[in-house]
């Protein structure tokens, strides 16, 4: 027993993490591989120790010992010997069931490590359709089966480790520069570096696909760019949006020796295929019939692809889990700032592109001011009295609309945008009628989904000119969108309790500079919002973020 330590494990696989100890930071950051955070309050953090975030662990080669150590390490009191058994027993199921070549090009081998596995996967309802002939402890598989298969095993306790090598797609000529197109030295970050050979690794079986998470703002555009390089094959990237896209082709013909001819657009405004191919989400899941076929899926087979880049790959829609699934001969890396998904679909990322391969924690970078220091500032603002009655009789989704389009706030967005008159600053919000108004009272430019693509690229590009200091921007803007010398964002509405619109949000305004940013968030006390909101700052409580909270009555100073 060691009464300084922070870390408190209970037998209900639970963690509490006393955030005033000493080791307090230190094990928070031992933490993020293998524990989720639950629970965020003041003093204790919550974790909670999972089947998926144990697997997801071992498959970067993690293991039980390693979990183990961590919390003897910084446990206040005796780990429970059960939590301890469990963790080795979870761990353990990885490795157990491998995926491998057959000497049929069209199947694969399952290959159980002993007879009662085999037989529990042969008894399984749902897995057994996808099951060919057995011998010894193996079953064939249809080689179009391979990602179904890994899905539907994780989702019966049996994570598989997939030995298939990967196809080799067709030859690129491509180089990252020494210097950019604009003439300045192009430096590639040690941990850039790091996570794109954790990807790659010797391209061996049970390299080349998996998911690599970081901070937003600390260049994951740049390790797509490194595994590219180092593969150089033909690439086919899949981004949030339009303007996402069109970042992505200035970057590649700014920092590679690809040129125009190299790379097409795949977009609802123009469908053309390249060895370098960027597409969007949205055009991949369009189909004309609800029940019918998605027309554009069919990118996927037009060339052979040596590499998928799933750009917010928390974002992967449920229609494209079906390709992914299909794709499993492709290398391929998901990018993200955060694994997070309100659906609890973390886990088709995990079997069907790939496992967290690289991971680091936001205030690492922070502390080697590879992003920018923030501060987080949730103020609370009474409701009108005129809309107490409104509220009080409406049912949820409403009460939230009210909350969250209270009319107070639009006087304290002005406050603060003259407050900190040297910032650059994005207003972001949920509902389109409360943007309207507030860009109509600023005088500031706006940007929706019905933003014309040409109109949006733009007033960014105006913003990153310095010539708009102030942009009023809805949920288009979450994703995959550089505006480098934002330094403040109001956040006056959101998505419900979404944890990574929190994050991708607060990473608009974390790119590297000088001054410390700040992140405002506007809620209305005493309603469904400070719940939401409560919700909303899990992920980046775990990343050691803390909010200010300010009550704030109208016509005080801020």
């Amino acid at each position: 027993m060691n009464t300084e330590n922070p870390l408190i494990v209970q037998g209900d696989r639970s963690l509490l993490l006393d955030v005033h100890a000493p080791l307090a930071e230190e094990c928070r950051n031992a933490l993020i591989p293998f524990a989720e955070l639950e629970k965020s309050p003041e003093h204790l953090h919550t974790y909670k120790l999972t089947p998926l975030s144990l697997w997801n662990a071992a498959s970067a080669g993690f293991s039980a010992q390693d979990a183990v150590d961590v919390l003897e390490r910084f446990a206040r009191y005796d780990a429970p010997q059960a939590v301890v058994a469990w963790i080795k027993e979870v761990c353990s199921r990885f490795g157990k069931i491998r995926l491998l070549p057959a000497q049929d090009p069209e199947t694969l081998v399952l290959v159980a490590q002993t007879e009662a596995i085999y037989k529990e996967i042969g008894a399984n309802t749902a897995v057994k359709k996808l099951l060919g002939a057995g011998e010894g402890n193996s079953y064939t598989i249809k080689l179009t089966d391979r990602g179904s298969i890994k899905q539907m095993l994780l989702e019966a306790g049996w994570p598989v480790k997939d030995e298939v090598t990967l196809t080799d797609g067709e030859p690129l000529d491509f180089n990252l520069r020494e210097k950019t197109a604009g003439g300045e030295s192009l430096v590639i970050r040690d941990y850039q570096t790091a996570a794109a050979k954790a990807l790659v690794g010797d391209k061996g079986p049970g390299t080349g696909f998996g998911t690599i998470v970081l901070p937003c703002g600390s260049g994951k555009t740049i390790v797509g760019m490194q595994i590219m390089d180092m593969l150089k094959t033909s690439t086919l990237i899949i981004t949030t949006n339009i303007s996402a896209v069109h970042q992505w082709i200035d970057e590649l013909l700014d920092k590679t020796n690809l040129t125009k001819d190299d790379i097409a657009e795949y977009t609802g405004e123009s469908k053309d295929i390249k060895p370098v191919t960027i597409a969007t989400y949205q055009v991949l899941t369009w189909r004309p019939d609800k029940e019918g076929p998605f027309p554009h899926f069919s990118i996927f087979h037009e060339r052979p692809w040596g590499l998928i880049i799933y750009d917010e790959v928390h974002m992967l829609p449920a229609p494209v889990f079906r390709v992914v699934a299909e794709l499993q001969a492709v290398r391929r890396v998901g990018l993200t700032a955060t694994l997070v998904r309100e659906d609890g679909c973390e886990g088709y990322v995990f079997s069907l592109v790939g496992p967290k391969r690289y991971d680091v924690p936001w205030k690492e970078l922070e502390r080697d001011k590879w992003i920018a220091s923030a501060e987080c500032i949730e103020v609370r603002i009474d409701l009108p009295d005129y809309k107490e009655i409104d509220y009080a009789v409406a049912g949820a989704r409403e009460k939230h609309k009210i909350a969250s389009q209270n009319p107070d706030k639009l006087p304290l967005v002005s406050q603060i945008i003259n407050k900190y008159s040297e910032d650059k600053i994005l207003v972001i919000g949920q509902y389109l009628e409360q943007l309207a108004q507030i860009a109509k009272e600023l005088n500031a430019p706006i940007i929706t989904g019905k933003t014309p693509t040409a109109e949006r690229d733009r007033i960014y590009g105006e913003f990153r000119k310095g010539n708009i200091r102030v942009l009023v921007v809805s949920k288009v803007a979450n994703f995959a969108i550089d505006l480098p010398d934002a330094s403040l964002a109001i956040q006056v509405s959101g998505t419900f309790g979404s944890r990574q619109e929190e994050a991708q949000r607060l990473g608009r305004i974390l790119r590297p500079k000088e001054r410390t940013s700040r992140f405002f968030t506007l809620i209305t006390r005493n309603t469904v919002e400070e719940e939401f909101s409560s919700n909303r700052q899990k992920f980046l409580a775990e990343q050691g973020y803390s909010y200010r909270i300010v009550r704030y009555a109208q016509g005080e100073e801020l």
